[in-house]
């Protein structure tokens, strides 16, 4: 199973619907819903997860997990419930976010200095969602280091999870490689659940590296995605070609930029996430970075999307 990781202002629904249409992806998450000290209203669901409303599938037909936020285990659990009865086919738990704001809050990463909470946010979840709704959650390693990361995947597992996915990690580090994917087999070993494996996978090589030194089944991908588009699609095929040619890919990016402009028509929101895309682009594609170039100091989303399609014109025609 290869899985598409949730991270926030990066893989929203747009991209999700790209990606999965693409192919080789199985299952999406949402970016975390967050919960406070109230019971949100539908359309907060809706918002980050509007493939509720197509049956919790993208275009594609891929399923969307529901991904929660919070520390309140009975407000979580509250909220994990509405998102069942919106009809999420399963409802997950950040217990990775490594964003300060969001761990001063006490959310995300932080609480991985608390495994007895993470316990009573994912037994209180599992209490309150229907049974056939898996709850599943995501973990870094720790907080500073690997102290307790045996402890908390155990606090996860004992609580009743389904699934726990491991970003091999801790939130100290960040991102920067590299990856600890001997963690994930130490981690896989001590619970009896299914444990996902993640953490810096960029290529087919890295995908067979980390299921071999792990042991897992399942991967979930985040950058690797968003930098190499067919990735998953090349995966689930068992090929050793290279990534898709940049003519191809092109007509993909003009359809996320369409899609971003009658999302936030007249806003920033479009010519921004192109930017943000293209600029991930770069890692796999060059042309990508002179695009980027090209669009770096426009803002007119009309005049983006002209040079866009003009672009797109004429790598089909080269």
């Amino acid at each position: 199973m290869l899985m598409l990781a949730p991270m926030e202002g990066l893989v929203d629904d747009v991209m999700r619907d790209i990606l999965t249409r693409l192919g080789g992806v199985d299952v999406c998450v949402t970016e975390f819903v967050r919960v406070t000290s109230v019971l949100l209203p539908a359309r907060m669901f809706y918002r980050l997860a509007p493939e509720l409303r197509n049956g919790a599938r993208t275009r594609a037909g891929t399923p969307v997990r529901v991904q929660l936020l919070g520390s309140d285990p009975a407000c979580v659990a509250d909220n994990a419930a509405r998102a069942a009865e919106l009809g999420a086919p399963a409802v997950d738990i950040n217990f990775g976010c490594p964003a300060p704001t969001v761990n001063r809050h006490r959310g995300g990463a932080v609480l991985l200095k608390e495994p007895a909470l993470m316990h009573d946010i994912v037994a209180a979840m599992r209490s309150a969602v229907p049974a056939h709704v898996p709850v599943t959650a995501k973990m870094r390693l720790g907080y500073e280091d690997t102290a307790h990361t045996l402890e908390c995947a155990a606090a996860v597992a004992d609580a009743g999870a389904s699934e726990l996915v491991v970003h091999a990690r801790t939130k100290v580090e960040g991102y920067r490689p590299p990856a600890h994917w001997e963690w994930l087999a130490r981690i896989r070993e001590h619970v009896s659940l299914p444990v996902v494996a993640n953490g810096e996978v960029w290529t087919i090589e890295d995908y067979r590296t980390i299921r071999s030194v792990s042991g897992c089944e399942r991967v979930m991908i985040g950058r690797g995605l968003v930098a190499a588009p067919d990735l998953a699609q090349r995966i689930a095929a068992g090929t050793e070609g290279d990534p898709m040619p940049w003519a191809q890919l092109l007509p993909w990016v003009e359809d996320f930029y369409t899609q971003c402009r009658a999302k936030g028509e007249g806003s920033r929101y479009p010519v921004a996430r192109l930017k943000q895309w293209l600029g991930q682009l770069r890692r796999t594609y060059p042309e990508a970075g002179q695009l980027f170039e090209l669009l770096r100091r426009e803002t007119d989303e009309a005049v983006v999307g002209l040079r866009l399609a003009g672009a797109v014109s004429a790598a089909a025609s080269g």
